[in-house]
């Protein structure tokens, strides 16, 4: 318990501690994803970051895919990710990191060739990728985004 004080009270003197402690927590939540009694949140804003949950490209309300495939459920996926930071007043330029699922990594182009058209060349996030043994519902890709709360 010493150690733990001694390093807030060390963060307290750098001012990290006081933000973080200071820094609220919101929850977003859409009425679709209340209404299908998902267990999380849409995303979750802390400290100036809007974690968004991972996406699957089920239609808002849904409960599955939609039909035509990986280029088909990434632009819903990409769709839903925008739906959660306009509700927020942000646009995709807000976008700094994501993390992709893909349970087809031979299909790791297709789900590129989309992904690239939501943002500008010049301000791609950073991002990691991994192949998946089984998604939610079946799903072909899964995305997980974090964005600057204070815009781009």
């Amino acid at each position: 318990m010493g150690r733990i004080k001694s390093a807030v009270a060390m963060l307290a003197g750098c001012g990290l501690a006081t933000a973080a402690q200071a820094a609220p927590t919101t929850y977003v939540t859409s009425p679709e994803t209340q209404a299908l009694h998902r267990p999380f949140s849409d995303a979750v804003e802390v400290g100036g970051v809007l974690y968004i949950s991972g996406q699957i490209g089920a239609a808002p309300g849904e409960d599955h895919v939609v039909p035509g495939g990986l280029e088909a459920q990434t632009r819903q996926v990409m769709d839903n990710i925008g739906a959660v930071l306009k509700r927020r007043g942000l646009s995709y330029a807000a976008v700094f990191k994501c993390t992709v699922m893909i349970a087809d990594m031979s299909q790791w182009g297709d789900f590129n060739k989309v992904y690239v058209t939501y943002f500008k060349p010049d301000r791609l996030p950073a991002r990691s990728a991994f192949g998946a043994n089984g998604l939610a519902r079946g799903a072909a890709v899964e995305l997980e985004c974090w964005a600057n709360t204070a815009g781009s």
